[in-house]
C-alpha cells in the first residue's frame, strides 16, 4: 500500500462522513483509499461546489466530512467554500495533492500552507511513510476536537511512498464538555433573578441543546430566539420568538429591544444578529457563554463572559436557580412573519416573494431541510419558510459569498435523507453554481429549487439606488428551461395559481430535482437588506 491510499483509509477509520471532491490526478489514490475503507464519495462538477457540500454534510450530519481536490487549481477553485468552513467552524478536512518539494516549477506550484492560513483554515501535511497515520490523525483530531476546517496537504513524493504495515489508528474522541466555573454560574444566576424581561438568543454553538435551553428558560422567565445559524432550534416552543436580528419580525424585535437583559448562548452577538446594536435595549445587561473565551466580547462590549458549552452551562444554572427556589412567569407571543398581513405586490407577470415564500410553506412537506444562498432574496426562504429543528436549515453565510447555495442543498439533503431538500437561490446565485444541477441529476436528489429570479443583482440595485445598474441588471433568462436542460422538472412561477405544478410533482415520484424560476415583483429593497444598509 502507498501513503496515499493509507491516508484516505486513515481516515475511514477515524470515522469520517461522506467525501466530496473533484478527482484528477494529485488526489487519485486517496480518494480511493477513503471509498476503499467504506466512505461514500460524492463527484462533484467543480471544487467549488464540493466545498459547500462537504460544509454542509458536516454541519448537518455531526460528522467530519472530506474535501478531496487536487493539487494548486483544485485548492484554488475550493478556497471560498473553504473560507465560508472555516469561518463557520466546519469540522472538516481538505485532503490536497500537493506538489512535491523539489518541483519548484511545477505549473501547479503554490503556497497551500498560506492559502490556508490567509482564509482561517489550519494547514496540516503528511510528511512522509513513517509518519502518515501520525500526521492524518493530527488533523483529524484538530477537525474534530477544536471544530476547525484542516487542509492536510499530500505531497506527490510523499505520496508514492511505500507505507509501513498495520498501523494502529486510535479512537479520537470528540470535544469535551466544558463547565463553566461555579462563580459564574452564580453571577449569571444573580442576572436572572433581578432580571424582568430575559432573552435567550442561540447560536452556533447552542445547536443540540435545546432541551437544556428550554427548562432554563422556563424556570428563569426568558423568551427564546435564535441566531440565523440556529433558526429552528425552539421549533413550536410557545415562548419562542424566532430568528433575532435582520430576520426577525417587527414583534420579535420589539421583545429583544424591551429586554432587559440579553443573554447569546454560543452566540457572537454580532452585527446582524443584533442589527449593528440597535435590536438591543440601552439599559440591557449582555452576556455571553462560549466555550471560546476570545469570543467573549469580541463584538461589542458585555456585562459577562462565562467560558463553558451551552448545555453544561444551563444545566449548572438551572440547578443554581432551583438551589435557590427561583422561578418566574412569562407571556406566550406569536411572532411569525407568515401571520401578518402585507400589501400583495404580485401582478404584470411577476409574483410577490412574500406572497411565493407563504404558499410554498403552506404546500412543501413540514419535514424538509431548507438551504439559503446569499442575496437580496434571502430573508423571505429564511423568515417564511419554518423547518422542523436545527437540522432542518443550513445558512451558510458567514463570508457573505453568492453562488454557494446550490452545493449546500446537496450536501444537507445527503446529511438528512430523510427530509425533502429545498434551496432559496437568487438568479445570481443560481447561474454561478449550475454546474451542479447535474450532481443532483446524477444522484436523483429530490431537490426543490426555488429561484427568486429578479434577472438582477438585487442588493445593489436597491442599495445604489438611481446609480447607473447596467452592470447588475441582465435578460431575463428561461430558468425553468435550463433544470429541464439538465434533467430536472422545471416550472415558472409568475402568480400563486403557478405554484399548482409544485403540488403536481410533489404528489409525483420525485425521481428528478425541481427548478423552480420564480419570477419576483420588484419589492424595493428586502426589509433586512435595508436595516443592513442603513450601517
Amino acid at each position: 500500500m502507498r501513503v496515499a491510499e493509507l491516508v484516505g483509509r486513515t481516515l475511514a477509520e477515524l470515522g469520517v462522513g461522506a467525501a466530496f471532491g473533484v478527482v484528477g490526478s494529485g488526489n487519485f489514490e486517496a480518494t480511493n483509499g477513503l471509498r476503499s475503507g467504506g466512505v461514500r464519495f460524492v463527484a462533484a462538477r467543480h471544487e467549488g461546489g464540493a466545498a459547500s457540500m462537504a460544509d454542509a454534510y458536516a454541519r448537518m450530519s455531526g460528522r467530519v466530512s472530506v474535501l478531496s481536490l487536487h493539487q494548486g487549481c483544485g485548492l484554488t477553485n475550493a478556497l471560498t467554500g473553504i473560507t465560508e468552513a472555516a469561518k463557520s467552524r466546519t469540522p472538516m478536512i481538505v485532503l490536497a495533492g500537493d506538489t512535491a518539494a523539489s518541483s519548484v516549477l511545477s505549473n501547479f506550484r503554490v503556497d497551500q500552507d498560506a492559502l490556508a492560513d490567509a482564509v482561517g483554515a489550519v494547514p496540516e501535511r503528511v510528511h512522509g511513510a513513517r509518519t502518515a497515520v501520525a500526521d492524518t490523525v493530527r488533523a483529524y483530531r484538530t477537525a474534530v476536537q477544536q471544530r476547525r476546517t484542516v487542509l492536510l496537504n499530500l505531497p506527490l513524493d510523499v505520496q508514492a511512498q511505500e507505507a509501513p504495515e498495520a498501523v494502529r489508528i486510535p479512537k479520537i474522541p470528540g470535544p469535551a464538555s466544558i463547565r463553566p466555573n461555579a462563580e459564574a454560574v452564580a453571577t449569571l444566576a444573580d442576572l436572572l433573578v433581578e432580571a424582568r424581561r430575559p432573552v435567550f438568543i442561540a447560536g452556533r454553538g447552542a445547536r443540540g441543546s435545546a432541551t437544556s435551553l428550554k427548562a432554563l428558560a422556563e424556570v428563569s422567565g426568558a423568551l427564546l430566539a435564535t441566531s440565523a445559524v440556529a433558526h429552528g432550534l425552539f421549533r413550536d416552543d410557545p415562548f419562542s420568538i424566532g430568528i433575532a436580528g435582520g430576520f426577525s419580525s417587527p414583534l420579535a424585535a420589539d421583545l429583544v429591544k424591551g429586554a432587559d437583559l440579553v443573554i447569546g448562548w454560543g452566540c457572537a452577538l454580532n452585527m446582524w444578529t443584533t442589527r449593528h446594536g440597535t435590536l438591543l435595549g440601552p439599559d440591557a445587561r449582555l452576556v455571553q457563554v462560549d466555550v471560546d473565551q476570545a469570543a467573549l466580547g469580541a463584538h461589542r462590549p458585555i456585562d459577562l463572559g462565562v467560558v463553558g458549552d451551552v448545555t453544561s452551562t444551563a444545566v449548572d444554572v438551572h440547578a443554581e436557580l432551583a438551589r435557590r427556589g427561583h422561578s418566574a412567569q412569562r407571556q406566550r407571543t406569536g411572532s411569525r412573519w407568515n401571520d401578518l398581513p402585507y400589501n400583495d405586490l404580485s401582478g404584470d407577470g411577476r409574483i410577490d416573494p412574500r406572497t411565493l415564500s407563504r404558499r410554498l410553506d403552506e404546500i412543501l412537506p413540514a419535514e424538509r431541510v431548507v438551504s439559503v444562498d446569499s442575496g437580496n432574496f434571502m430573508g423571505y426562504p429564511s423568515a417564511y419558510l419554518s423547518v422542523p429543528d436545527e437540522n432542518g436549515f443550513c445558512f451558510t453565510q458567514a463570508f457573505q459569498s453568492i453562488g454557494l447555495g446550490l452545493g449546500t442543498a446537496i450536501g444537507a439533503a445527503l446529511a438528512r435523507p430523510d427530509r425533502l431538500p429545498v434551496l432559496g437561490v437568487g438568479d445570481g446565485g443560481f447561474h454561478m453554481a449550475v454546474s451542479e444541477l447535474e450532481t443532483a441529476v446524477r444522484l436523483g436528489i429530490p431537490l426543490v429549487v426555488i429561484v427568486y429570479n429578479d434577472a438582477a443583482y438585487g442588493a445593489e440595485i436597491h442599495h445604489f439606488g438611481a446609480a447607473d445598474m447596467t452592470t447588475v441588471r441582465f435578460p431575463d433568462t428561461d430558468i425553468a428551461a435550463i433544470g429541464r436542460g439538465f434533467g430536472c422538472a422545471g416550472v415558472t412561477v409568475r402568480s400563486a395559481e403557478d405554484l399548482a405544478a409544485v403540488t403536481e410533482w410533489l404528489g409525483g415520484p420525485r425521481d428528478v430535482p425541481l427548478v423552480v424560476d420564480a419570477k419576483i415583483a420588484d419589492d424595493g429593497g428586502s426589509w433586512w437588506l435595508a436595516e443592513a444598509f442603513r450601517h
